[in-house]
Formats: C-alpha cells, structure tokens, sequence
C-alpha cells in the first residue's frame, strides 16, 4: 500500500475504485522555514538550476527572512530539491508537508526574490524571536472547543469560503497584509480571551502569532503544520473541520486525507469555485464567474477572451501556454 492510501486510511476515508492509478502520483511538498540570508539572489540560480534538473515544477520565494512555497514531481525530484534547500543557511532543519496530486499542479518552476517570503507589511515582525504556543493536530479540537478561546481564521476570504474550522472567526481580508488592521479595529472583541489561529501549512501563523504578541497579547497558540497537517493526522469522524482546504496549485482544493476536492478555478480572479458555480450563467471559462462578474470592464474581459482563445489554441497544438497555469 502506497503512501497516499496509508493516509486515506488514517483519515477514515472509504478508497476510491481507482487506487491502482492513484498509488502513481505527483508528489506535492508545501514548505516554509524562517532564516536569515544575507544574499537571497545568490542562492536564486543554482536552487532554480536544481529544481529543473530533477524536473520539478511549482514556486518558490527567497527573502532575506527565508524561504517559502510548494513543488511538485516525481520522488527523486523532491528528494533532489529538498537535500538543496536543507543545505542552504540555516536550513537544515526544514519542515514540509506531503500530498499527492494526479495531474501537474504547476506549469512551470518558479523561483523568485521578494521582500517577504508570506506579506504582512510589519517591519518589526520576526517569527525567528518568538511565535505563539504549537498545538499539535490531536489537540487542537480541544483547545479550539474551550469556551475562553476565540478561534481566528487568518486565510484570505476566498480561502475560507469554501472551508474552515466550526466556530471560527472570518475576518474577511482579502489578502494577509490586511490583518493587522483588522485586529485593531476588532481586538476589544477578543478581552480575557485565547487566541488560537490557523491558516494552510502555518507560516501566515508564524507572522500573526508573533505580531498579536508584540501588541501585548499573552495567551497566543496555532495549529502546527496548519489546516494541512491536521487533514492528514486527525480522522474524519473526529475532525472539526467542515469543507475543503483551499491550495495554491492546481488541485485548487484537499479534504480530509489530502484527497483531492472537487473545486475548480475561475482563470479571470483565481477564486474556488464549486461544480455547480461552473454551470450558473455567469461562468465563462476563463473570463468571468458570479463572483467577479461585475469587478472587471467589458474590455477587460475581451482580453480574458482573447487569451483563453490562445490557450485553447496552444493546447490543441500539443503546446502549454504561459497563461493556462499558475
């Protein structure tokens, strides 16, 4: 039994009738780690050298405070890139997280310089100083159950439409920067409470924990490995949370297991959408959907149009173009 139905297994979830072909898979591995590097652009080339030679695909950031993102190929890919990335300053103890995927997550291999590995726009946050308390999987339901915890969701609004944990807290910010400023217009709603908080594999956890503890909050936790870890670990029957995950790949979306979900994405706002907001009126494959239909002009969309055209084009060439994948 391969590793991803040891996995299902654990999650308490029936196998599908084709496990044959899904014990063949990409191999996906979500990774972040805070370090100092003092020549982020030094290390840019040979890790992006690296991760084409072993033919893996997908993205990765390097800052001066790390490095962050997600790969996906074959086995021996992974390991290649991962030996990499350990030996790079400060790196050896690396943590990731595995999935599966069974069609390519990513297009192509992207390695990029940035100010911030994950964007708060708080100077003075340093995950590297201290960071709230780990809660490991098999006790966060009952941290997040105690009725002197306030439980924050700090994904962006897209990410927590389509799943969170029961009795969570949205803060409906639209990207991570925003969260600083919504705590302090909402933070007297959380006086005599703990602060537990969860995002996808835990680095966004890493900045907000150690941001709510420079505002003076004492009592901090977060979910270790985030939503992902605890997908994996904890059982379906005994899990708090309800719907899918939302991944920053082709997948679109895992539940329990890491299995796979059925969401797909709107090209035009890259926002989940479920297979019924595929069949409303107005979805156009990679133009428009019901959400962000009214947020681009006519000739916005013509351009959309124009490049799916091209996609459709490309593909039935047998080419991939730039456009159809992240």
């Amino acid at each position: 039994m391969g590793w991803p139905l040891r996995r299902a297994a654990r999650a308490g979830i029936d196998p599908p009738r084709n496990w044959a072909y899904l014990s063949v898979m990409f191999t996906v591995a979500a990774l972040y780690h805070f370090t100092r590097f003092a020549d982020p652009a030094a290390l840019q080339g040979p890790l992006l050298a690296t991760c084409e030679k072993a033919r893996t695909t997908g993205s990765l950031l390097l800052a001066a405070e790390g490095i962050n993102g997600t790969i996906a190929g074959d086995r021996g890919g992974i390991d290649t890139v991962l030996a990499h990335i350990r030996a790079l300053p400060g790196c050896a103890d690396l943590e990731w997280k595995e999935s599966s995927a069974t069609n390519k997550p990513f297009g192509r291999m992207k390695v990029r310089i940035k100010r911030e590995i994950v964007t708060m726009g708080q100077p003075d946050v340093d995950p590297r100083a201290r960071v709230g308390h780990y809660v490991a999987p098999e006790d966060w339901n009952a941290l997040i159950a105690a009725p002197d915890v306030a439980v924050i969701d700090t994904r962006n609004d897209y990410e927590v439409s389509i799943g969170t944990f029961q009795g969570a807290i949205d803060p409906e910010t639209r990207a991570f920067r925003d969260f600083p400023a919504w705590w302090e217009q909402n933070k007297q709603r959380f006086h005599n409470k703990r602060i537990a908080m969860f995002c996808t594999g835990g680095i966004r956890c890493e900045k907000s924990t150690n941001y709510l503890l420079g505002q003076g909050v004492e009592d901090v936790f977060h979910l270790k490995g985030g939503i992902l870890k605890y997908l994996e670990e904890v059982p379906q029957e005994e899990s708090l949370w309800q719907g899918e995950c939302f991944v920053f790949d082709e997948r679109v979306s895992v539940g329990h297991g890491l299995i796979e979900g059925p969401h797909g994405l709107c090209r035009a706002c890259r926002r989940p959408l479920t297979p019924e907001d595929l069949t409303r009126a107005e979805y156009e494959e990679g133009v428009s959907c019901h959400r962000c239909i009214g947020e681009n002009s006519e000739e916005r969309r013509e351009r959309f149009r124009e490049r799916q055209k091209q996609i459709a084009l490309a593909k039935a060439r047998g080419e991939r173009h730039l456009g159809a994948k992240r």
